[in-house]
């Protein structure tokens, strides 16, 4: 008993140590939870960067090695496309090769055969030194031609200055001033003088009053022409002269168009043109070559067929024209004859005065 009665005297204290006590023990639980909580904060913190850190690492390397395979298989491809380049570019080479080999071939074959344009341009030079020596024969006998012409022309000048000069001969009594006394001989024109005759003036023909021309009418009746006018003064107006008028009006009949120009005069003119290329060719034989398998047959163009040798063919000529080497100065001449109405066009009137 005295043991409970100890117990229940000391009860008080005991409530205030149990009550103090708790709470040590609750703040010492609580600095101990929040202890834990700022470990247990670190480690997982430390943990996770840790595990951020390794993920960083992997990461690293799996792009690494994407890239690294990525880039292998782009430089696997460039590879193959320049490998592919260089080997066309090699067919392509090789090919060009056996082209021009076979172009090469087949020209001198069948298109330029060389022993048959050697021949043709044997051919050629020969027929141009005949052309060339016919040209030179043709310009030495027109020079010869001139000289005895302009010898002709100083002969007849001679004799008609001889023959004005008649006056000047010497006679028996008196010397001319071409036979001097003092010279050992006469001079050529005393012999001049003696061999031509003196110049004698032709006497006028008078024309006698009634001696005028003789014109036809539309009907071909001849008609006697009109007295001229008598000296008027000419009257104001638009109105041509009186003679004009009458040789208009009595002039003689032409040929129409039709007469002149037939209408088959253009082809006949051709036709003559083909003839006489056909007639002047330089070549007629064909080019041949050495084989049978001709491609085609050679038709010479006639620009190329020209025996002053071969032409230009451009747009600005089609013939070269050199002028010192021209033989004559007579204009070219045309195919169709020309027309006469054409050349009267603004000169023929109607009745009323007016022009067509």
């Amino acid at each position: 008993m005295a043991t409970l009665a100890r117990l229940q005297q000391r009860l008080p204290s005991f409530k205030e140590e149990y009550y103090s006590r708790n709470r040590c023990v609750d703040e010492y639980r609580k600095t101990e939870y929040y202890a834990a909580v700022k470990i247990q904060s670190w480690f997982r913190g430390c943990k996770v960067r840790a595990y951020i850190r390794y993920l960083n690492k992997m990461m690293v390397f799996i792009q690494k090695w994407w890239r690294g395979y990525q880039g292998r298989k782009k430089f696997r491809k460039m590879v193959e496309t320049a490998y592919f380049i260089m080997k066309m570019n090699f067919y392509n080479e090789m090919a060009v090769r056996i082209q021009r080999r076979w172009r090469g071939y087949y020209v001198r074959k069948y298109i330029h055969n060389y022993y048959a344009l050697k021949k043709y341009l044997e051919v050629v030079a020969l027929n141009n030194e005949m052309v060339r020596k016919e040209l030179e024969e043709f310009a030495e006998m027109k020079e010869k031609e001139e000289v005895k012409k302009a010898l002709e022309r100083e002969k007849k000048k001679k004799d008609y200055l001889a023959r004005k000069m008649h006056y000047l001969l010497s006679t028996q009594q008196i010397a001319g001033i071409y036979n001097s006394p003092y010279r050992k001989e006469p001079d050529p024109w005393e012999m001049q003088l003696r061999k031509a005759k003196p110049l004698r003036h032709k006497k006028k023909i008078e024309k006698n009053a009634m001696d005028f021309p003789i014109y036809a009418d539309s009907f071909g009746l001849q008609t006697m022409p009109t007295l001229p006018p008598i000296q008027r003064q000419k009257p104001q107006g638009p109105f041509r002269d009186t003679v004009d008028v009458l040789q208009q009006r009595f002039k003689p009949l032409e040929p129409s168009v039709q007469v002149v120009a037939s209408s088959s005069s253009f082809q006949l003119a051709q036709e003559k043109q083909r003839q006489e290329e056909w007639r002047n060719r330089i070549q007629d034989e064909k080019f041949m070559p050495f084989s049978y398998n001709v491609p085609g047959e050679y038709i010479p163009s006639m620009q190329r067929a020209s025996k002053y040798g071969q032409s230009k063919y451009g747009f600005k000529y089609f013939r070269e024209e050199h002028p010192e080497k021209w033989i004559t100065k007579k204009d070219f001449l045309t195919v169709l004859p020309s027309i006469p109405l054409f050349g009267k066009f603004g000169q023929a009137y109607s009745r009323a005065g007016q022009f067509v």
